[in-house]
């Protein structure tokens, strides 16, 4: 039982972070010197799968760079 009760708030919070997380690789990170963010959209149905673009992930996914690609919305 004692177990347990360190286990759920750990399970609880790395379920948390993950729900929350955004998928974008390191060197495009690097490339661009951006968050993640600035691409993906923080939803519980992102996965790294079907990662959640906004209007400047999709631009980025098609030209392969930040350059002149729209401003992001909030």
């Amino acid at each position: 039982m004692k177990a347990l009760r360190l286990v759920l708030p750990v399970a609880g919070a790395l379920l948390t972070f993950m729900a929350t997380s955004a998928f974008a690789t390191k060197e495009m990170q690097k490339k661009e010197k951006k968050p993640c963010t600035t691409c993906h959209t923080s939803t519980k149905e992102a996965t790294k799968e079907k990662p959640m673009l906004n209007n400047v992930g999709k631009y980025y996914s098609e030209k392969k760079t930040l350059e002149g690609a729209p401003a992001p919305t909030k």
